[in-house]
């Protein structure tokens, strides 16, 4: 990486502190419903004013959770990317999405109603069923002769295909409460968030990503060839493994809380390859940054679209996506 191109990725990651400052700043105070700067006031000093309960206890969290969901699914997507040798990896391309929503229909069918540690039974049972899959796919493409990236994208596909089917005989057996729960929550939103849940992901997802990104110079050589990684001392299988359940790991944390938010893994790393390079040393936590930045304007959007009707943030997401990956596939051709 030569002078020019370095100070203009330290100037990416300064701007996305930036905008990080100001988007929780502004963003809790756009909604439907217009807030005063003298509630807010009030309400930090002990009176429960309804502007102050909107912003605080509703909006606040929100934007914590698309800060925390949308750069771990950028950085999951831009490691994934990296390590499947492939562009159009997504951090659901190894049906680790496919698993916690599972889990989670599993949990929604049988009316399991349990609470552990702020989080519900849903979301446990989601990150119960991504983690199951983890191991699933690990044990899998562990039976080949080596660590097979090819293996993991065959198996995880295969996997996703599996699962979805599974889903889908849940769903007609569900009654239409169910049904509709279900529907919802693979829809994927950030509008069911308290600040216990917070607090317990938020260490997970941070050591997840500090660990991912101690993997970067390592993943930087066998992303762009694995034989000559292993002349410079790199050990490669160690390395795809160790790349492969952390980025996993990420996955399923964030899905057990938000459901499967599409594409953000793919638009945000995409974006910034063209930005500062494929370079995952800075590529991995400018999308920790951008990747929050831009699930939480999409979700600031779906709040406000069809206000006072909230749409799930999957939507816009998709919406933006499809596009994107479609111009993605046709760019790729020529």
């Amino acid at each position: 990486m030569n002078a020019l191109q370095f100070r203009k990725s330290y100037t990416i990651l300064l701007l996305g502190v930036g905008v990080i400052v100001l988007t929780v700043l502004l963003a809790p105070a756009i909604g439907s419903t217009p807030v005063r700067f003298n509630e807010l006031w009030q309400y930090l000093q002990g009176q429960e004013e309804t502007g102050g309960v909107i912003v605080f206890q509703l909006r606040l969290p929100r934007v914590l959770l698309a800060l925390l969901v949308g750069g771990a699914l950028s950085v999951a997507g831009a490691v994934l990317q990296a390590l499947l040798r492939n562009p159009l990896a997504t951090p659901y391309t190894l049906g680790i999405s496919s698993g916690g929503a599972l889990g989670a229909v599993v949990a929604i069918k049988l009316g399991w109603v349990v609470t552990l540690l702020g989080f519900t039974s849903v979301q446990l049972m989601a990150f119960v069923g991504s983690l199951a899959t983890i191991i699933l796919v690990y044990i899998l493409a562990n039976r080949w002769m080596a660590f097979s990236v090819y293996a993991l994208i065959l198996i995880g596909v295969t996997l996703s295909f599996f699962f979805s089917a599974l889903i889908l005989l849940i769903h007609y057996l569900a009654d239409f409460t169910q049904t509709q729960q279900m529907i919802r929550w693979m829809m994927g939103g950030l509008d069911i968030i308290a600040y216990p849940q917070l607090l317990g992901i938020f260490p997970v997802v941070i050591v997840l990503l500090l660990y991912i990104w101690r993997l970067s110079a390592s993943l930087n050589l066998i992303s762009f060839s694995a034989d000559i990684a292993a002349t410079k001392g790199v050990e490669v299988d160690t390395v795809q493994k160790q790349t492969f359940v952390a980025a996993s790991l990420l996955t399923g944390s964030v899905v057990a809380l938000s459901g499967p938010i599409g594409f953000v893994g793919l638009i945000v790393p995409h974006f910034l390859r063209l930005l500062i390079g494929p370079d995952l040393r800075f590529l991995i936590p400018a999308g920790a940054l951008w990747g929050g930045v831009f699930l939480t304007w999409a979700d600031t959007l779906a709040r406000t679209v069809m206000a006072p009707v909230n749409l799930p943030v999957g939507i816009i997401t998709a919406l933006l996506g499809g596009p994107f990956f479609l111009y993605l596939l046709l760019r790729r051709k020529q």
